[in-house]
């Protein structure tokens, strides 16, 4: 009899996960978990009353690396080839990146000639803040927070104007509190293998592998900076739940998972609300915090580990304004809105409507009320890597080798946030059960 592997979660690593499990050429009975009615995590999208798409969630996924060649090549393999609109490299909005500072906005500067003159927010050129990268010896801690490290490197202006807002941008996090070896890793690894980042941007880590495909030539070649998906980036997790169901995965809604517990024979016994199932492999695409407080009690040591990796939430509004072809996505979070859940402050549509309203009207000059207005809060969507993240991981990753539980850790909440990244580790995982890499 086969081996049955149990994915817990339906957002995008645990359908990446079970899709790769899907396409082995012995594969195992895959049962997919998810607690709710829908699938595909945060990674949600709504059509408007003018047919303009709204993200509630992600609104783009960038292409580069090998990370980005690996979704390009999944949505080739699903037949989304003619559903991909990308933002080419020669499109304004790819040229073009602003900070808001001290009541405006800013471009950042590009090209040779912008790092060689002052380029408000910044007082100095940024040439002067690459030399001084260039000659500022290698750190020694093992980790540091993603401010000291940018301002060690880089100055205090960097640190706070750039990597400040990159990191509210990215994390919805801070970036004092935040861990440059696992939120940036390319850049610690750069430090680490180089002395400098930019010397080791500009050497490399070395020839990655990475995968070939039309789209991922054509992405190349036009240079694009993300992409998303004609009906909106739902399509991508629609189209894996349509595969899954085609190679016989089931796929469980409305379950929510209420415990793990080892049977004597080494298989997990995972009880549902009304039902339980058994399995000879977990795979869990859950949020760190949520498996810890399902583990058995033999487990506890992994349970204190998972349950340190902390999240924050995150308000997706969506504008739309008269005469604009697409809505203004603002998305709040980070501090303001821990500041305002710990006081105990109701988090109305209404609040939120209205902060979005305030920094369009603000940052963008548009000051007309919105024809049509959808407001999402995320829960806990966000994972926060916050200073020695890694120690959580080395000791969660110990913790499973030593005792051989049948579990592989996947999703958000440990190497990467990012569509690519939540997309990669559902794949890794799935490699990590059938002990080899999955064919079509």
């Amino acid at each position: 009899m086969g081996r049955t592997v149990v994915v817990l979660g339906g957002g995008i690593s645990g359908l990446a996960a079970s899709y790769h499990l899907s396409r082995a050429p012995c594969p195992p009975k895959v049962v997919l978990v998810e607690s709710s009615e829908r699938l595909g995590g945060w990674i949600r999208s709504v059509r408007g009353p003018n047919g303009a798409i709204f993200e509630l969630g992600p609104r783009g996924i960038r292409p580069a690396g090998a990370l980005g060649a690996q979704t390009l090549l999944l949505v080739s393999e699903l037949g989304l080839d003619s559903e991909v609109l990308p933002v080419r490299g020669d499109h304004p909005a790819a040229q073009n990146r602003f900070l808001y500072v001290g009541g405006a906005l800013h471009a950042l500067p590009t090209g040779l000639r912008g790092l060689l003159r002052p380029s408000p927010p910044f007082s100095k050129p940024l040439f002067w803040a690459g030399l001084r990268e260039l000659t500022t010896p290698r750190g020694k801690d093992p980790d540091e927070t993603v401010h000291s490290f940018a301002q060690r490197r880089l100055g205090p202006e960097v640190a706070s104007l750039a990597m400040d807002s990159l990191c509210r941008g990215v994390f919805a996090g801070n970036s004092r509190e935040l861990s440059i070896r696992s939120c940036f890793p390319s850049l610690f690894q750069a430090e680490q293998t180089h002395r400098s980042i930019l010397l080791g941007l500009l050497l490399g880590s070395g020839r990655t592998p990475q995968p070939d495909s039309a789209l991922i030539r054509q992405a190349l070649a036009e240079r694009w900076s993300q992409w998303s998906l004609r009906g909106g980036l739902e399509m991508l997790p629609q189209a894996l739940e349509t595969h899954l169901t085609s190679r016989g995965v089931s796929v469980l809604r409305g379950q929510p998972v209420c415990g793990l517990s080892l049977q004597a024979e080494g298989r997990w016994k995972v009880s549902l609300r009304d039902s339980s199932l058994e399995a000879d492999h977990v795979i869990s695409a859950i949020p760190a915090s949520v498996l810890s407080e399902l583990l058995p009690a033999e487990a506890a040591p992994l349970a204190r580990a998972l349950s340190a990796i902390t999240a924050v939430s995150v308000a997706v509004v969506n504008l739309q304004y008269r005469g604009a072809h697409l809505p203004v996505q603002v998305m709040l979070g980070g501090s303001w809105l821990q500041t305002l859940e710990a006081s105990g402050c109701v988090l109305s549509q209404e609040l939120f409507q209205q902060r979005a309203q305030e920094a369009a009207a603000t940052q963008l000059g548009l000051k007309e009320m919105p024809s049509h207005c959808l407001v999402h809060l995320h829960k806990n969507c966000i994972p926060q890597y916050t200073l020695g993240h890694w120690q959580k991981l080395e000791s969660a990753r110990q913790f499973l080798t030593a005792h051989r539980l049948p579990l592989t850790l996947a999703g958000a909440s440990y190497e990467g946030v990012a569509v690519n990244d939540c997309i990669e580790s559902g794949r890794q995982a799935a490699v990590s059960v059938l002990g080899t890499e999955p064919k079509s």
